[in-house]
């Protein structure tokens, strides 16, 4: 009877206490986040620019962070059905059913790679031409004049699909573009053309812990913004540094 007692007294107790299963503050537990493995970037051994910015604004919240490395397009359906806490790299506003902060924290370098011998391109004049880009990248969205246009899965045979005609320029973050010119035999062939500046933000599940774990890191970004504590990550892999202006809204 004693211990029946007892064991009452404790339920009674974790009952009023406030804090239930399924309730747990975002701290609790670790965020989930899914990414497509980019280079220098968000290597699937978590090295890389983007996850020490993660690592810096959720790990001093007492929140660690777990890596699920998938294809773009498998990252968006994970956040989407809630079975991780966020994707890396989505423009804002890209995919139905998840929630964006106010905060980028990073800045996409947009070009277009194409033959030496091809015109000079711009925005004005993109809409002329047959362009290429990876599947769920939806560049048709954020950059204006779009007009012929086709999907890959992979980043394979670009270059040949540039030399032999199938497409005039293929469409990628610089990263990206200066990984497939590196594997041209002749890169005086090709040439790049700097289109736009796209904000990257984290997209979070549209569920309770995706709104707390959003607002947690809208909070941490402007403190690490105001600080400037970011500029040393962005300096340790010689990228540009996206916060000294205001946040370039994306291009439509």
């Amino acid at each position: 009877m004693g211990v029946c007692r007892v064991l009452l007294v404790l339920l009674v107790a974790w009952s009023c206490c406030g804090v239930r299963a399924g309730e747990l503050p975002a701290q609790a537990k670790p965020i989930r986040i899914a990414s497509e493995v980019w280079s220098d970037y968000s290597e699937a051994d978590g090295e890389g620019l983007a996850w020490d910015i993660l690592h810096e604004v959720f790990e001093p919240l007492g929140i660690a962070i777990e890596r699920c490395s998938v294809p773009y397009t498998r990252s968006v359906g994970l956040v989407q059905r809630g079975e991780v806490d966020a994707q890396v790299g989505a423009y804002r506003d890209e995919s139905p059913g998840v929630l964006y902060p106010h905060w980028n924290y990073d800045t996409d370098h947009i070009y277009a790679l194409g033959l030496a011998s091809n015109p000079e391109l711009s925005l004005a004049t993109i809409g002329s031409y047959r362009l290429v880009w990876v599947r769920g990248y939806k560049y048709q969205d954020y950059l204006p004049n779009i007009r012929r246009y086709n999907e890959i899965r992979r980043r394979v045979g670009i270059l040949p699909m540039l030399l032999y005609g199938r497409a005039d320029y293929y469409i990628d973050a610089r990263t990206e573009i200066d990984y497939v010119l590196g594997q041209a035999e002749d890169p005086s062939l090709f040439k790049r053309a700097h289109l736009a500046e796209l904000p990257l933000y984290l997209g979070f599940a549209n569920n309770p812990r995706g709104r707390e774990l959003r607002q947690l890191y809208d909070q941490r970004m402007a403190q690490l913004v105001s600080t400037g504590r970011l500029r040393p990550i962005f300096q340790r892999w010689k990228q540009p540094y996206p916060f000294d202006g205001s946040p370039q809204p994306a291009l439509r």
